[in-house]
């Protein structure tokens, strides 16, 4: 399959969280054309089974395709965790990114040895993850404690970003990772860096006096991927002033406008509704 320099990027999560990703892509790559789909009808991804994931992973790379886009981001780690691999294997001439939690850069920045994993229930559990997850452990002596944030990623879905119950929810995920010793914190799911302020919040109050806590974002290293990969296979635009960001939803319209307005500061060109058609058993 030949792809078109001028073609637009595909980019897709379970719904706003995502845009975390968009945001360090449009910034690293600007002259890029770039559609969203946001998954919403379907979310969250965190709490359903693979099969479903699977699914929804390959019915919006098709739809993506469609739309004759010449890269794939899975800018979800939970479809990452348990769809990226079948999706190399079904579109091989592809370039698809996805999106892993940030265990190497958390270990190398930690001084106690220990991090902490805020994650959905399902990237913890799936072998992707354990994979990294024991890599690490067996290659070095950082111990990983990890909290699924079950809860978490819904209340973002909903753009309650520093309400009290989402506040709650940080706090109950985020205080025993800092109490069991960790300085890193690694951000497992697209939706968190929306709260980091009240991820902050808690360190503030839990953690001690100048302990220094970091915490990890990816976002940034899979726009710098994608630049890799665009620039090796010759697709990298290097001028484009027309340059627009169209989305799609399985969700309200009126919600992923307002999430590109109020966590991303800019509008997208287009916003479209897709029916959530031929939607799985989630059992």
């Amino acid at each position: 399959m030949r792809f078109s320099p001028d073609a637009p990027i595909g980019v897709f999560d379970s719904g706003v969280g995502g845009l975390s990703v968009l945001q360090h892509i449009r910034q690293t790559l600007p002259h890029e054309s770039l559609i969203y789909f946001a998954d919403s009808g379907f979310a969250p991804y965190g709490e359903k089974l693979e099969s479903v994931i699977i699914e929804r992973s390959f019915v919006i790379t098709d739809f993506l395709l469609q739309h004759h886009i010449k890269a794939l981001v899975v800018a979800c780690n939970t479809a990452t965790a348990a769809a990226i691999q079948l999706l190399r294997q079904r579109h091989p001439d592809l370039i698809i990114v996805g999106i892993e939690p940030g265990l190497k850069p958390a270990a190398t920045l930690s001084q106690s040895g220990i991090i902490g994993v805020l994650a959905t229930q399902s990237t913890l559990h799936s072998k992707k993850f354990q994979d990294l997850r024991d890599h690490l452990t067996q290659t070095t002596s950082v111990k990983v404690e990890q909290q699924a944030c079950i809860g978490l990623a819904s209340q973002i879905e909903k753009g309650e970003l520093h309400s009290g119950a989402t506040y709650s929810l940080v706090q109950k995920y985020v205080t025993p990772i800092l109490n069991a010793g960790a300085d890193a914190i690694v951000l497992g799911c697209t939706h968190y860096p929306f709260v980091i302020p009240l991820i902050n919040d808690v360190i503030a109050q839990t953690a001690a006096p100048g302990r220094q806590i970091h915490i990890i974002d990816t976002g940034l290293a899979v726009a710098q991927q994608l630049k890799r990969r665009l620039i090796k296979t010759d697709l990298l635009m290097h001028n484009n002033d027309t340059a627009d960001v169209t989305a799609w939803t399985t969700g309200s319209q009126s919600s992923l406008n307002m999430a590109f307005t109020q966590l991303l500061k800019m509008p997208a060109t287009a916003i479209h509704t897709l029916a959530t058609q031929h939607r799985p058993a989630d059992k």
